[in-house]
């Protein structure tokens, strides 16, 4: 093989000197090749700039451990050594890391002696957090309880929410060491779920860390945390809820039995518990949050029926709920309780063997009467009528003044005198099983009061609780018809889902639905309702998505939020609703400055006339339904591309009617403005006629005819109402005599000319728009003589260019024709060679045997001469 090489070595050698020029050009081919590819590489190094170190994410001064380099190992660490731990996942350049910051860094201020924060840059190529985790968003937050974690928070990045989430972390247990701490726990409207652990046996019972677990496990289920795990370590506080066993984890729950988990059928695990609460909990309250981009929540939620999407304001770190969210829940309790007749039966019974209800008169108002009633069971009833007695003001005055406060929510105050009614609303109980007292609002009947109606109804007395044997109480009173929601939703196939959305965070779906006033009114109730008659900041809304239909509460200034819902659900599922579908426009969503500079420059901008006039929601009827003009309408959405080509027809057909006053030309956004069904389409672009005079004889342009001008100018003149206009009555004031033959012809004359004059104002319009396209078609005329002279002149540098090409190629061949002479020459060489050296080689062999036999014959001659001598 390396002879072979140096073979070949030799010969490219002998070819390069007897040709030096091929030579000179074979080592200017290799430098500007070795030239080429070293510029080449050289760019393609530097096409990526170098990535620039990180820095710090987060301020110096912040509380928070900033490992931008992403050391998880460093993470690791110091997670190990803290109790509870945050590790925020961030990417430098990301818009919502950068929002979260402020947020987080808010946060860590207030706990940071609790919580040890830190902050991984999970973006920089080099780090660990990027090569081992896989993330597709940013920020997200992880938090460890001990050894417990990751819990990760998908809540949305504000401050309190943030925070709320932590504490919730920090401690997921509710310690209840009385009976008045476990009433108080057991008594609002989320899911409760109370463990019995005794600790005097052990430091820690053996099942009380995974019922710790448990609640840990339901947050990371639910960030929110709207099941809340409390626990009781003193026997006499379980037996209140009859838990005699010791490791019980009891659900507590308001519409059905409550339930002891079954630990024979379950394994006792973190999981098995947290699985079995989610399984068997009530929710009558849900908790939404949209995140903002492209999601399938809201839908989700919305096709499983009806929903109350109700928007509430929201302190995630209030420590009690707000007046409003009780309210709402106290409705939806009472909307689910499907038990209610049950209930009734037994107060009843209950009531017919010893009454316990005092008739308290109210210093607010003297148009209601508060029932308060003492609620025991039967047990105790049957034996002892004794039990039966109110406290004085005295002694336990104080238990029921928060009956009497929120016993009545609605009062009119007028000096009248006390009559009592049949009728009782407004029930309210505690959702506790340890309420004690109820009460109920009844209403009276103004009269003039006097002395001797004061004598003849003495049952109602004003000094407060004072036992009052006749008194009647609030379950066995028979409600007016349509006066309650309780039990409503058993009663009815419209049935409604509860939602609550915080309106600070979901305002522009609000809007979206109808809310009319402002945000900062919303968010600020002491700036007053505009709209709704919303002054505490809430606002709801029916949504049915099947029917493609939404329902807007408006509330009366005079009227509480529980009245006002509880009438807005029962108009709703009434088998005839009287509610009537809200329509949202374009001018909806804007707000009220907005609105105000818009109608200001309308004003200004009134004089100048519209060829094509926009209609919206609340202009859709009085324009379309003019009886004295000819509507022709024009849907379209601003996504349909169709739509868009059509603009150009319709303006120019606007401009042909432009002196017609009797000729409206209109379009709708059907995207952006709600409208009834009986005027809706299937499809845009469409184009519907509303003749004058016929409005219920509209007609819509045919689908299978294109729409261009002529079309729609026949389609106008066919189907348009002044056709018929002589048929109208005539009011013209010479003809308060009677309408005589000369004055019909008069009229239809008049009418003709006006038509004449129409029709030649088009004429000229027409004349003005062919000169228009005359110099339009002579400028394009001119740009095709241009384009032609360019095309000739590239077709001659094309033929120039080709002539070069087959100039190139023909040398190209020529020195393929002649390198390949030289490999012919060159092998003939080579052959020439080999046969020199056959013939040398055989010169000498015969030169050798001549000599060998020259050297032969001498020594002969001296053998021969030696014996001859």
């Amino acid at each position: 093989m390396l002879r072979r090489v140096r073979q070949s070595f030799r010969q490219v050698l002998f070819l390069m000197a007897r040709r030096p020029g091929l030579l000179c050009g074979a080592i200017v081919l290799s430098v500007l090749l070795i030239l080429a590819v070293k510029f080449t590489c050289s760019r393609a190094k530097n096409v990526v700039a170098a990535a620039r170190p990180p820095v710090r994410f987060f301020s110096p001064e912040a509380p928070v451990v900033d490992l931008y380099l992403g050391q998880l190992d460093q993470v690791e660490r110091l997670r190990s050594v803290a109790e509870v731990s945050l590790i925020f996942f961030y990417a430098p350049w990301c818009a919502h890391s950068m929002a979260a910051r402020q947020e987080v860094q808010q946060v860590a201020k207030k706990l940071a002696k609790q919580v040890q924060f830190l902050a991984v840059n999970c973006w920089w190529s080099l780090g660990k957090c990027r090569k081992q985790n896989r993330f597709y968003q940013y920020p997200i937050i992880h938090l460890f309880y001990r050894r417990f974690g990751p819990i990760e928070y998908k809540g949305p990045f504000r401050a309190s929410y943030v925070e709320n989430f932590i504490l919730r972390v920090i401690t997921p247990l509710t310690y209840l060491p009385s009976r008045a701490t476990l009433k108080k726990f057991l008594s609002y409207h989320e899911s409760r779920v109370v463990g019995f652990f005794q600790f005097n046996s052990s430091p820690q019972p053996p099942g009380y860390v995974t019922y710790l677990s448990s609640a840990l496990q339901a947050l990371k289920r639910d960030f929110r945390g709207a099941i809340h795990f409390g626990v009781v370590t003193n026997k006499q506080v379980a037996e209140a809820i009859s838990l005699k066993e010791d490791e019980t984890v009891y659900l507590y729950r308001r519409l059905n039995s409550s339930l002891i988990f079954p630990r024979r059928e379950r394994n006792f695990t973190s999981e098995a518990i947290c699985s079995w609460v989610f399984e068997h909990r009530e929710t009558v309250l849900h908790w939404l949050q949209p995140p903002g981009t492209k999601s399938r929540l809201l839908e989700q939620e919305l096709t499983k029926g009806p929903a109350l999407l109700l928007f509430l304001p929201h302190n995630p770190l209030a420590l009690q709920p707000s007046p409003i969210l009780q309210q709402v829940a106290d409705i939806a309790v009472r909307y689910h309780s499907c038990d209610n007749n049950n209930h009734s039966s037994l107060d009843k019974s209950f009531t017919s063997h010893s009454p316990c209800c005092q008739s308290v008169l109210l210093s607010e108002s003297s148009t209601s009467v508060c029932e308060v009633c003492l609620s025991l069971s039967r047990l105790s009833l049957t034996g002892s009528s004794a039990r039966c007695s109110f406290p004085s003001v005295a002694q336990e005055g104080d238990l029921l003044q928060p009956y009497l406060k929120n016993c009545c929510l609605h009062q009119l105050s007028a000096p009248v005198s006390i009559k009592t009614s049949l009728a009782c609303s407004d029930f309210l109980n505690s959702y506790s099983p340890f309420s004690r007292y109820s009460a109920c609002c009844r209403t009276v009947e103004p009269q003039l009061s006097n002395e001797s109606q004061a004598k003849e109804e003495p049952d109602v007395q004003k000094v407060p609780f004072t036992p009052h044997s006749m008194s009647v109480p609030p379950s066995s009173v028979p409600l007016q018809k349509g006066d309650s929601i309780t039990g409503l939703w058993c009663t009815t196939n419209r049935t409604l889902r509860f939602y609550v959305l915080d309106v600070a965070l979901n305002w522009p779906l609000a809007v979206r639905l109808g809310a009319t006033h402002n945000r900062n009114a919303s968010l600020h109730p002491e700036a007053g309702a505009q709209g709704d008659g919303s002054n505490d900041g809430s606002f709801a809304a029916i949504v049915n998505l099947k029917d493609e239909v939404h329902y807007v509460l408006h509330r009366s200034p005079a009227a509480t939020l529980t009245e006002s819902l509880e009438a807005f659900i029962r108009n709703f599922s009434a088998p005839y609703s009287l509610l009537q579908r809200h329509l949202v426009g374009e001018e909806d969503r804007k707000g009220e400055e907005g609105e105000t500079s818009y109608s200001h420059q309308h004003q200004q901008h009134s004089t100048r006339p519209l060829l094509i006039k926009e209609l919206t929601t609340s202009s859709f009827l009085p324009a379309v339904m003019d009886h004295q003009k000819d509507v022709l309408l024009f849907y379209y959405t601003q996504w349909c591309g169709f739509c868009s080509v059509l603009n150009h027809i319709i303006i120019q057909l606007a401009r042909l009617l432009q002196g017609n006053s009797s000729i409206t030309v209109a379009r709708v956004n059907v995207a952006r403005n709600d409208l009834p069904w009986e005027f809706m389409v299937d499809h845009v672009p469409s184009i519907l006629l509303f003749p004058k005079f016929r409005k219920h004889f509209s007609v819509k342009f045919p689908d299978d005819l294109p729409i261009t001008l002529p079309n729609l100018l026949h389609f106008l003149l066919q189907h348009s109402g002044s056709v018929q206009h002589a048929d109208k009555p005539v009011t013209a004031p010479g003809e308060a005599d009677g309408p005589g033959a000369n004055t019909v012809l008069r009229e239809e004359f008049l009418a003709l000319q006006r038509e004449v004059q129409v029709l030649l104002h088009a004429r000229e319009r027409l004349s003005q728009q062919l000169a228009q396209l005359w110099r339009e078609n002579r400028r394009l005329t001119f740009d095709v003589h241009s384009l032609e002279a360019q095309n000739t002149e590239l077709r001659r540098e094309r033929q120039s260019l080709e002539e070069q090409h087959r100039e190139k190629s023909r040398l190209l061949g020529e020195a393929v024709r002649r390198l390949q002479e030289l490999a012919e020459t060159s092998e003939n060489l080579l052959n020439e060679n080999t046969l020199l050296r056959v013939l040398l080689r055989a010169l000498k062999d015969r030169t050798e045997a001549k000599e060998q036999a020259e050297v032969e014959r001498k020594e002969a001659e001296q053998k021969r001469s030696r014996m001859a001598s």
